[in-house]
């Protein structure tokens, strides 16, 4: 199966102050799994939108099926056999699950729909792929993992052939990521092509042929997994060598900055106790469900409490909303940052102005352009956010870039405790690095750094201190440099009725 399904040639696309992409080739194969990689801004998702019929290139040759297209439209690329699921799952939550896979293109009796026979399609589609979810269960109501399978299915239903997977499994635990694997091996030996953008590169052996790599809008190399190391991939990725994936500065443990005591937010949230120290990092893991994100959220305000205590320096503050958090220097860079994080059609200027207006304002209560445009010019050179301009709107940013953003609003308050929750979710390898960098230097400074993290040699890596949750709870406390995977997950799965035995490498610290 070395028929060549997809082939682009020299496709250009600009948008207002940035070429997104410069005369890019691509190919793709029948029976394949085609890993497209690049950091975050390489083009990667440019140029599957222009695949997809999302974006009309600026110039270029567009084959699919060794025919060729013009002005490409979604509907056209559909019908030519191309489905693209996107990272932001695009679905209606209100309907079900046989009601999404035929939107648009509903089957009908008369002038009634065919519930019936949609729903009979649509479990055996799902049988085929050996996923177990009831056709008439609405959306909304599944996990995100199981949304995930939904959109595979629902590009089946189509009878797609060519299938663009834009970070799969970002909100997959191992079991659901093995899942997702035996369905694109399944595929692939249907004959179907699968382009698979993933940062996360160690998934790439299970399941990938080959990659094409791009880096700032361009074409770079294409070869086969096989005849490449990981090494030489984040080479051609970033255009340099990263000597180190977690870097980790050494500092003298000072005096308590953070302390959380009794904390209880729902079930989620059961009498929490921590502190965090001057000189280091703490890290939270722990499986889905654990209660971490909803921890960070307790904290920041955003959920209400019920009980609980929270120092900073030694003096009890009252944190009922996110800006009595702000007031006392309690910021949270959350996980969601699309949604809980930016104004995405607001400018990146906007984005870090807003909540600093009482920095950036005069007596008066208006704008001082000049100290709005230090504050923004100092976050863009210290965090090395990559726009032409802090004009540009927050949500035509780059993951990486989007979560810089975040973070810049918040280092021009002096703020004494950051924290963090999935902060390096869907970003490039050397975005990761420059976020890891950007920690390391709030920890030199004396701030009070927590952060969650779905990945495991993460917070091994960087965090100096881990605690670990299950269950709402905190079941274990460790340092980063004495413990072992092994040791981690068993605290992660100490349940407080029952312990599970054995809980091996199958089931992923994620959510």
């Amino acid at each position: 199966m070395n028929e060549i399904i997809v082939s682009m040639e020299k496709i250009c696309k600009t948008f207002p102050g940035v070429k997104a992409l410069d005369h890019v080739n691509f190919e793709l194969r029948a029976g394949e799994v085609m890993a497209l990689l690049g950091e975050n801004g390489a083009g990667k998702s440019t140029l599957m939108k222009v695949l997809s019929g999302v974006y009309t290139r600026d110039s270029g040759s567009l084959k699919i099926f060794d025919k060729e297209y013009g002005d490409l439209t979604p509907k056209q690329a559909q019908e030519a056999g191309v489905a693209i699921i996107h990272q932001e799952l695009n679905m209606c939550r209100h309907l079900s699950v046989a009601e999404n896979m035929f939107l648009g293109r509903e089957i009908k009796r008369g002038i009634s729909l065919n519930n019936a026979k949609m729903e009979a399609e649509a479990k055996r589609i799902l049988d085929d792929l050996k996923i177990d979810i009831d056709p008439k269960q609405t959306v909304g109501d599944l996990p995100v993992s199981k949304q995930q399978m939904v959109e595979i299915a629902k590009a089946l239903s189509i009878d797609a052939k060519i299938l663009i997977m834009d970070e799969p499994t970002s909100s997959l635990t191992a079991r659901e990521i093995e899942d997702l694997f035996r369905i694109i091996r399944k595929l692939k030996s249907e004959g179907k092509g699968i382009v698979y953008i993933s940062h996360r590169l160690e998934e790439l052996q299970h399941i990938v042929d080959r990659v094409t790599i791009m880096r700032d809008g361009q074409y770079i190399t294409d070869m086969n997994f096989a005849d490449v190391t990981m090494e030489q991939i984040i080479s051609y990725m970033v255009g340099r060598e990263i000597k180190e994936k977690f870097p980790r500065v050494e500092c003298q443990k000072g005096k308590k900055v953070f302390e959380v005591k009794h904390l209880n937010a729902g079930r989620m949230v059961r009498d929490i106790n921590f502190s965090v120290y001057e000189g280091e990092i703490v890290g939270f893991a722990g499986l889905m469900g654990a209660g971490r994100t909803e921890t960070t959220r307790a904290i920041f305000g955003v959920d209400p409490k019920e009980s609980g205590e929270i120092y900073v320096d030694g003096r009890e503050i009252k944190i009922n909303c996110p800006m009595d958090a702000i007031r006392n220097g309690v910021v949270l860079a959350p996980e969601d940052r699309k949604k809980d994080g930016l104004c995405t059609k607001l400018s990146i200027k906007h984005n870090l102005t807003l909540p600093n207006l009482d920095i950036v304002c005069n007596k008066a209560g208006v704008v001082d352009s000049k100290k709005e445009k230090e504050l923004c010019d100092k976050a863009v050179s210290d965090l090395k956010i990559k726009t032409p301009s802090v004009e540009v709107d927050s949500g035509n940013l780059s993951g990486g870039n989007q979560q810089k953003v975040v973070v810049g609003k918040w280092l021009a308050r002096d703020s004494r405790v950051v924290i963090f929750d999935e902060p390096t979710r869907g970003i490039d390898v050397g975005a990761k690095v420059e976020i890891y960098n950007l920690m390391n230097e709030l920890k030199k400074q004396g701030i009070a750094v927590m952060f969650v993290s779905s990945e495991m040699p993460e917070v091994m890596g960087i965090a100096d201190r881990i605690i670990v949750m299950c269950d709402g709870r905190i079941t274990g406390e460790v340092m980063a440099r004495d413990t072992s995977q092994n040791e981690i997950l068993t605290l992660a799965t100490s349940f407080e009725d029952k312990k599970i035995n054995n809980p091996g490498s199958k089931e992923e610290i994620a959510g």
